[in-house]
């Protein structure tokens, strides 16, 4: 083996990066936001509840006014929010002061790692010029038209999503769109709030494309619900000895699948006719290039960096694939593919790598996870959690058709409320504050809740992800890389675009979980979901064949509304109309 696999600088980057592994171990954090280790337990001052959570509130709603209006840099914002939050737990809290190593608890390591190793990666294969040669592989099946490329881009980033964690599919995908801009002289953004925008759609489709998938598989399975609150929730004496098992009702990986694809099967052709309408001057029109010159340009600099670099990553991407079986943490996963990929390939100065690292958004997602739990801890989710239950309270009642009606409130209150909260609240710990609470809602009012309830929940966190740039981690990503590269993408600009994908995309599923757990809760779900499956199929092979018998592309069928076709109609009856006219005078 050669003697620059092991330079000096390799071997203490390589180490402290196994260090850090190995500290995630020791410390036993876990893939719930806030992690497991030390933890801390807190209790507010008796007659200061409510103050607390107003102050917190008061925290939030100023963090959040900082990032929408961009008044300091979205770090420096979530790291002010942190403290203030910690500031006003060390206040109102019985305990006395935190120490550091209780607030690190708060972090969500499980993320950061992810993040961390998968960057590490992407910085090393970068150097390969794989990333050129797939904007270029790209170009040549777009033939040229842009609006093309824009739907090869989302399609492969949704499926990736669905099957990788859309966190990793956009480190590994916004590299080729910013170099693939560059080369078609064309906005890089509009192509990466695009593709982000699909990944976090696609992702939702599966237990492990999504972070709030993955926390809500791993907390809500059978065996966690049985061991949840010291068994509470198995418990046989309840209601006077009636008994109530909600673990039956836990979910597993195909659940997934099962529940959550056919609705977003439902959302993929509106979500592609929003983009092309919103963006309808950026993703019109055609860019020509000779597709010889830019193979010879933007080919593979280095093959046998990309062979052993490649083998490691399908190794890495190998192990979270079986994630559900093996339960290895995607962290461990990807730290420790880092580490073998830096020994392995290390041809380049170490740190050339290590610049593609973002540590400001290592270090937003830091600032943003204590300031969440701080706000947890004072009380703050928990009061948002007690009107929503509430909420679904006041409709319907525990028996015949009022108890119907409650179940359909409870799927519409639980998938909005994830869904705008989830916007403007990272949806990962989001999700693992109301997990406990989806729960206590079914056990309080009616077992009968908690499946619709899971899936109500998994919907709404991961879609409600898209409506701002801080919903879901994959966006903090994209944004991140691209103000790397040197094109920022401002909270507004993504605003405008992702939260009315945020808005069609949980309203039509919102019309899926009332047809298949109301309509279908005797029995017939899953008749009702292969009819939707069957409708929205057909409603795609019926709307691609009229664009294309008016002679448009795949891309242009897929989005066609008939405008054209109305127009067409329209300026045929006045001509009809003006020939009878015409005759009748004569």
């Amino acid at each position: 083996m050669n003697s620059h696999l092991f330079t000096n600088r390799s071997r203490q980057i390589s180490f402290l990066l196994l260090i850090f592994v190995g500290f995630m171990l020791l410390s036993g954090y876990t893939q719930a936001a806030g992690g497991g280790g030390v933890g801390i337990e807190v209790h507010i001052k008796d007659g200061l509840e409510t103050q607390a959570i107003w102050v917190g509130l008061a925290i939030l709603f100023g963090v959040y006014t900082l990032i929408i209006f961009e008044w300091v840099h979205r770090t420096l914002a979530a790291a002010v929010g942190g403290l203030l939050a910690v500031l006003a737990l060390n206040y109102y809290a019985v305990e006395d002061t935190f120490t550091l190593a209780e607030i690190t608890t708060m972090i969500d390591w499980e993320t950061i790692g992810l993040l961390l190793g998968m960057m590490v990666m992407v910085g090393i294969l970068s150097n390969t010029g794989v990333f050129e040669y797939f904007a270029v592989l790209s170009y040549k099946k777009s033939g040229g038209s842009i609006w093309t490329l824009v739907v090869i881009l989302c399609s492969v980033t949704a499926v990736l999503s669905a099957f990788l964690d859309n966190v990793t599919t956009m480190l590994l995908l916004t590299p080729v769109t910013i170099q693939l801009a560059k080369v078609l002289d064309i906005k890089p953004i509009p192509l990466l709030i695009s593709e982000v925008l699909f990944s976090n759609i696609g992702g939702a489709a599966t237990m492990i494309g999504d972070p709030p998938n993955i926390m809500i598989g791993s907390g809500l399975s059978a065996s966690k619900i049985a061991e949840a609150e010291g068994g509470k929730y198995v418990d046989p004496t309840y209601n006077g000895g009636a008994g109530i098992d909600l673990a039956q009702y836990g979910v597993t990986f195909n659940d997934f699948i099962i529940e959550m694809a056919p609705g977003i099967f439902m959302c993929i052709v509106p979500s592609f006719m929003f983009l092309k309408w919103f963006y309808a001057d950026e993703f019109s029109g055609t860019r020509i290039r000779d597709i010889a010159e830019l193979e010879a340009k933007y080919g593979i600099k280095d093959p046998a960096m990309l062979k052993v670099a490649g083998v490691i990553l399908a190794l890495v991407i190998i192990n979270f694939f079986a994630h559900p079986i093996t339960h290895i943490a995607v962290s461990w996963i990807a730290l420790v593919g880092a580490v073998v990929m830096l020994l392995a390939t290390d041809r380049h100065d170490i740190e050339e790598p290590l610049h593609h690292v973002e540590w400001t958004t290592l270090l937003f997602f830091a600032g943003l996870f204590v300031l969440v739990h701080s706000l947890q801890e004072i009380g703050v989710i928990a009061f948002i959690g007690e009107y929503v239950e509430k909420a679904i309270q006041f409709f319907g009642s525990d028996t015949g058709d009022g108890q119907t009606v409650r179940l359909a409130a409870a799927i519409l209150i639980v998938l909005w409320v994830s869904a705008v909260a989830s916007a403007f609240i990272d949806n990962i710990p989001y999700t693992a504050t109301m997990i406990p609470i989806v729960l206590q809602i079914s056990y309080n009012l009616g077992e009968y809740l908690l499946t619709p309830l899971i899936w109500a929940l998994a919907f709404g966190a991961c879609l409600g992800g898209n409506g701002t740039l801080i919903g879901a981690s994959a966006n903090v990503v994209t944004a991140g890389m691209s103000e790397d590269a040197g094109y920022p993408i401002s909270f507004n600009e993504f605003f405008r675009a992702g939260f009315p994908i945020m808005i069609i995309t949980t309203f039509i599923v919102s019309l899926y979980m009332l047809l298949v757990f109301v309509v279908g809760a005797d029995g017939g779900a899953n008749f009702v979901k292969l009819i939707l499956i069957g409708v929205t199929s057909l409603s795609i092979i019926g709307q691609l064949a009229r664009g294309r018998s008016k002679g448009k592309s795949f891309s242009e069928a897929l989005v066609d509304d008939e405008m054209d076709g109305l127009a067409e109609m329209v300026t045929d009856v006045k001509s009809k109309t003006a020939q009878l006219l015409r005759g009748e005078e004569e």
